[in-house]
């Protein structure tokens, strides 16, 4: 493509192209956190099965309580109570089921024994006081879990109490890795003259486990074209996506776009944010190709606004549009980009938006500082005050 794109008309260009995984495989309940879900979820019982006490206390009938009553029967959780007699009460335990004929449960705390061993209470119970009732929280043939979400604990458990041992999963997307340049080090060794430390592995690669992608990293290659080639035949063998740093733009020492366009196609490569524009898209075989910028700022802002959602459309997730929130600004800018959206690098303190205040694209101390980004369209000019988009980093 020879011109640029905006920031919405890339995100919906690559969430077009962003297929989702189909098949999908039984997963036990234990390795299911962070699994995208593949099909909806139906109850096959009532949860809870059966009116049980919501408290420690007495099962009571409220017509019957004129006068201290005696116990008549103990009902512990997990047992199967007798029918109430007539003028009497039981004794029961949180979670026991209800005595067929009690219409109440009065806690322990209302409660006072006698001498007598009779019973009698400091409160006058409503019917179905204290009672849960069966399918209060889950009907029988209710859809508890749709199909297109990533399972977390609480959803775990919630299979589990309709019985549930496993579910149903898409597979994991898999995402090969690879940095390029001759001047990466990686950290622990000595730098040479020229030479900078490999930051760009050590964000991505947690970045995309926190995603709930698997990742395959191939390390780093240098600035030559034919082993470029090779990195690339080697991540599309093994990998659904593939994403490298750096190499993406047109000097003659990026070799990533030539390395693509002679292994697969390049079809976009030049998006209108700041920082970010030399974005690349493609595909190597059957994997898709992104290509982050090799600042680690341009890098990181990307990923937050374009990569991942288009990742999350490959897991099979739902990705609604951008959530911003609007908040008011506690800083001034007065040099904006005139033709590309730009994404400033912010905090939230005391419901205001704090600035950093280096906005460099090389400056990755700003993202570890900031909790959100600020999103400006072309040309906008921010007064403390202004009512800004604040997107938070996941």
């Amino acid at each position: 493509m020879g011109i640029m794109l905006s920031y919405q008309e890339a995100r919906a260009w690559l969430l077009e192209r962003a297929r989702p995984l189909r098949t999908h495989q039984n997963v036990s309940l234990s390795q299911a956190c962070g699994r995208v879900l593949a099909l909806p979820v139906q109850a096959g019982v009532d949860v809870p099965p059966h009116d049980n006490s919501a408290m420690d206390g007495y099962a009571v009938r409220c017509a019957d309580l004129a006068a201290a009553l005696p116990v008549s029967q103990r009902v512990p959780a997990g047992s199967v109570p007798l029918a109430l007699q007539a003028g009497t009460i039981a004794r029961i335990f949180t979670g026991a089921p209800i005595p067929p004929g009690a219409d109440a449960v009065i806690m322990q705390e209302q409660a006072t024994a006698g001498e007598d061993g009779k019973v009698s209470f400091t409160v006058v119970p409503q019917p179905g006081q204290n009672i849960r009732r069966r399918g209060e929280d889950i009907a029988n043939g209710q859809v508890i879990l749709e199909a297109g979400k990533m399972l977390t604990p609480a959803d775990l458990g919630l299979a589990a109490s309709i019985g549930l041992a496993s579910l149903p999963a898409l597979p994991t997307l898999r995402v090969a890795v690879f940095f390029t340049g001759d001047e990466l080090v990686e950290p622990g060794q000595p730098l040479g003259a020229g030479q900078i430390y490999n930051s760009n592995r050590y964000w991505l690669v947690p970045a995309l486990h926190k995603l709930g992608c698997e990742v395959i990293d191939l390390g780093h290659v240098g600035d030559a074209l034919e082993p470029t080639r090779q990195l690339l035949r080697d991540a599309a063998a093994v990998a659904d996506v593939i994403v490298t740093c750096g190499g993406v733009s047109v000097g003659e020492e990026d070799h990533v776009k030539a390395a693509v366009e002679a292994e697969g196609e390049l079809t976009l490569w030049k998006v209108a944010i700041k920082p970010g524009k030399p974005l690349a898209y493609g595909k190597v075989g059957d994997a898709d190709f992104i290509g982050l910028p090799g600042n680690p700022v341009s890098g990181f802002v990307t990923l937050q606004t374009l990569v991942k959602p288009f990742l999350q459309r490959r897991m099979g997730l739902d990705v609604p549009p951008p959530e911003a929130q609007c908040l008011p600004a506690a800083f001034a800018w007065d040099r904006p980009d005139a033709k590309r959206s730009e994404f400033l690098r912010v905090r939230k303190v005391a419901g205001e938006l704090q600035l950093y205040p280096q906005q460099g694209s090389g400056v990755l101390m700003s993202c570890a500082w900031a909790d959100g980004l600020v999103w400006l369209q072309p040309g906008q000019v921010v007064k403390p005050g202004d009512a800004l988009a604040y997107l938070e980093m996941a």
